[in-house]
């Protein structure tokens, strides 16, 4: 997807508390929303088992969206036959999502 339409998604749960970004993921009508939650869970996952590896005790509902950000992928370039033998460009977009979970001290 592209990263223009990912940043409309990503601007909205920056700053939030976990759960609050969960909601805005979870009702938002963008179809970057999905893959945004996928990370941001992924995210979740990694802090959680990086306190366990450590022997801490981290509490989810503490956690929140401390950076996000989208930057742009590879571009695959494809190109689709119109009239009178011609050929336009098609992009297909991609993006690197980045979502980095903290704890408020």
């Amino acid at each position: 997807m592209s990263p223009r339409k990912m940043r409309l998604v990503i601007d909205a749960i920056r700053g939030k508390n976990v759960n609050e970004a969960y909601g805005i993921l979870r009702f938002s009508k963008k179809a970057a929303s999905e893959p945004i939650d996928k990370v941001l869970r992924s995210a979740v996952a990694n802090a959680v088992y990086k306190a366990d590896q450590e022997g801490e005790v981290l509490d989810v509902d503490e956690l929140y969206v401390r950076e996000a950000f989208v930057d742009e992928g590879p571009t695959l370039k494809r190109w689709k036959a119109r009239a009178f033998g011609r050929a336009t460009p098609i992009r297909k977009r991609s993006s690197h999502v980045t979502v980095v979970v903290d704890t408020k001290e």
